[in-house]
């Protein structure tokens, strides 16, 4: 390879690269192996000793990929958090002990650790209470996501023991038990979402949610790996780790201490089938030399301590041939390629069909029909495409092209800029979104409907009764008693919930009628704004985009779905039926204890929305502004207030009151 070449392909493999860690870190959805990672990654590497003179400091082998997102304010690490070099071979790790035998003298043991798959975190405390948890970020700083974290029963909030140093930091992974995993899944399925890739990448979206309810409601968990500070209780890194295991923390019970590579390969093979067993993914185990002044002697690469390496089990895969690719249509028009494969046995059960998530993953794979395809059990649960075996592809074969039309319905397909799945916009005459959208309305977590499953559901519109979800309140007795494996008692049933169902509370309704991008978290935010449905439906992209955590996206999606005709006669059909459209109207004090005060919010808060802290201030004589000035007479101050708002508050000397102070002020205790 010459010169030329090599500039060549170290661009291409920095830029495939990134794109990579902007899907696994930012996006949670990869599309390649962490093995096929590491290939690329080492590929690079090599390419970037043989030539030099092509090293830059921002290239991906220099830095930790990142996970920092705009919505939460960054903090810096007080210790950098760096990622763990990977080795797939007995042959690397014995390499890895040469190397550490070579740099440091007297005994040398290592801690071996199983390697949880989850979110890292790096959680602080001082003087025994919690102070702030950090995410991985960059490696340099982190997202703060202390409110979330603190929704997360294994982790403690304060540590009362007697001899625990005025400052320590805890790291570990945040983790989604499989079950869980599971059961969320199954409901975004119903909801027409994106499915997860795996319980690691589950994890991570959860910790990075603004609705503190929504991340208790997943059942997170914590395992810890690491105890940092200056004034540490043990010399070694095992006896620390049992110590933090005293204190409260949640520590794996298999660590284990090994005096030489025989025993860390037999630690290795020993977990290589049992941790199938263990209610949280595994990928790997992870080595540290014990001794910590061992540690500070060998220190660390701009990437990655010398002192760890990560052993990784290879996921099972398997090679069959790729027969024909279907597409499935969700109830949000939301099209999923899924591969339909030979029939191949793969970790403890036949594999006929794949995941593929969408047209980028069909590109970047080069997929064609008839090809030889490995696959795998992403996160070991999901069955997904991770690569092509192109030498044995047939000649002449055709590329795989992304259908252009809905093979259901036939409209045209339309792609979002920005978005990266195809959806068909045909939602009111497609028959699986229409489907999708009764059963999603009629849901639990909607309006709850009892007696009205898929299988009923698809009985009803195949038979003509029901058409949209207005059709569910014209329903009479005699239509359902006829129906197969339908009696009197269960067609009651089904009406008397119906009937009830009136009494869902407005922000379930709005999630049930299912408008695109609008979930639950979204609805709550909507209607805590717009207090009826009537002023949602007159309100404009700009008025939308005004309330925090609504996007463009999210915006145009609620304005073209009330512009629609037919959804505005749904509309109507059901505010005659008894549906609750509006609120009912929160009780604020009225005063004049904000009179002539210009103020800012900014955060996230905990006994009120901002919506309901905006009316508060109206209702007290005072002015809300979205940003600050010289005629900003105080700001609101929640949790996770952006960085930018408090530096130009301090700029200008404005003072900041949190929501405690604030209601006191307005005379609300």
């Amino acid at each position: 390879m010459n010169q030329s070449e090599a500039k060549e392909r170290i661009d291409k493999l920095r830029k495939e690269i990134e794109e990579h860690n902007r899907r696994y870190y930012v996006l949670n959805q990869p599309v390649i192996s962490d093995f096929e990672f590491d290939l690329l990654m080492n590929e690079l590497k090599t390419l970037e000793e043989k030539f030099p003179e092509f090293m830059v400091e921002w290239s991906p082998t220099q830095k930790v990929g990142s996970d920092i997102t705009r919505e939460f304010r960054q903090f810096d690490h007080t210790y950098p958090m760096l990622s763990l070099s990977n080795t797939y071979s007995y042959e690397e790790l014995r390499d890895f002990d040469n190397r550490v035998q070579k740099t440091v003298e007297g005994p040398l043991e290592y801690v071996c650790e199983l390697k949880f798959d989850g979110a890292s975190i790096s959680i602080t405390y001082i003087n025994g209470i919690m102070a702030r948890a950090l995410t991985r970020g960059d490696g340099t700083k982190g997202d703060d996501v202390t409110v979330n974290i603190k929704t997360i029963k294994s982790i403690p909030w304060s540590i009362t023991r007697d001899g625990i140093p005025s400052e320590f930091i805890v790291r570990g992974e945040v983790l989604m038990p499989r079950a869980v995993f599971e059961s969320l899944n199954k409901e975004r399925s119903k909801e027409g979402l994106n499915l997860f890739a795996n319980p690691r990448n589950a994890a991570s979206g959860t910790l990075k949610l603004l609705d503190q309810s929504a991340v208790a409601s997943r059942k997170l968990d914590c395992m810890f790996y690491f105890l940092l500070g200056e004034n540490l209780p043990h010399k070694t890194h095992y006896d620390n780790l049992m110590q933090a295991s005293d204190w409260g923390f949640k520590v794996d019970g298999s660590i284990t201490v090994c005096r030489n590579m025989d025993e860390v390969i037999g630690f290795i093979e020993s977990w290589e089938n049992k941790r199938e067993g263990l209610p949280f993914g595994t990928d790997g185990v992870v080595i540290k030399v014990n001794s910590l002044d061992q540690q500070r002697e060998l220190g660390v690469t701009a990437k990655s301590p010398r002192w760890a390496v990560a052993y990784k089990y290879k996921a099972e895969q398997a090679v069959t041939r790729l027969k024909s690719i279907s597409y499935q249509v969700g109830r949000t028009g939301n099209i999923t390629p899924v591969a339909n494969l030979e029939p191949v046995f793969l970790a403890g059960t036949t594999v006929k069909r794949a995941s593929l998530h969408n047209a980028d993953q069909i590109f970047l794979l080069d997929l064609h029909v008839d090809d030889m395809v490995y696959v795998e059990k992403g996160g070991e649960i999901i069955p997904k495409i991770v690569g092509v075996d192109y030498a044995s592809r047939k000649e002449g074969s055709k590329a795989v092209k992304f259908i252009e039309t809905c093979p259901e319905c036939g409209t045209p397909l339309v792609r979002t800029e920005g978005e990266s799945n195809h959806f068909c916009p045909n939602y009111l005459h497609c028959p699986p979104q229409i489907r999708g959208r009764i059963e999603h309305f009629v849901s639990r977590r909607a309006m709850d409907i009892e007696g009205l499953g898929e299988e009923t559901v698809d009985m009803l519109f195949s038979k003509g009764l029901i058409r949209n979800v207005a059709d569910l309140y014209d329903l009479k007795p005699e239509q359902l008693i006829i129906l197969e494996r339908m009696g009197e008692k269960s067609a009651t049933n089904i009406l008397n919930s119906i009937k009830g169902s009136i009494n869902v509370p407005y922000p379930r309704v709005l999630f049930a009628l299912g408008i695109r991008h609008v979930g639950e978290t979204v609805a709550k935010t909507i209607t805590a704004r717009f207090r009826s449905l009537n002023e949602l439906m007159n309100a404009n992209i700009d008025t939308l985009t005004a309330v925090r955590e609504i996007g463009p996206k999210i915006a145009s999606s609620i304005v073209a779905y009330f512009n629609d005709a037919e959804n505005q006669e749904i509309i109507r059909r059901l505010r005659s039926a008894g549906l609750k459209l509006e609120s009912e109207k929160a009780e604020v004090p009225a005063g004049n204890a904000l009179s002539g005060k210009v103020i800012v919010i900014s955060g996230v808060f905990q006994r009120h929305s901002r919506d309901e802290y905006r009316e508060l201030i109206e209702k007290n004589g005072g002015k809300n502004s979205s940003s600050i000035s010289g005629n900003t007479s105080l700001i609101l101050a929640g949790d996770n207030m952006g960085p930018s708002k408090k530096a130009k508050a301090d700029e200008l000397g404005i003072s900041m009151i949190n929501e405690d102070e604030f209601l006191r002020l307005i005379g609300k205790e």
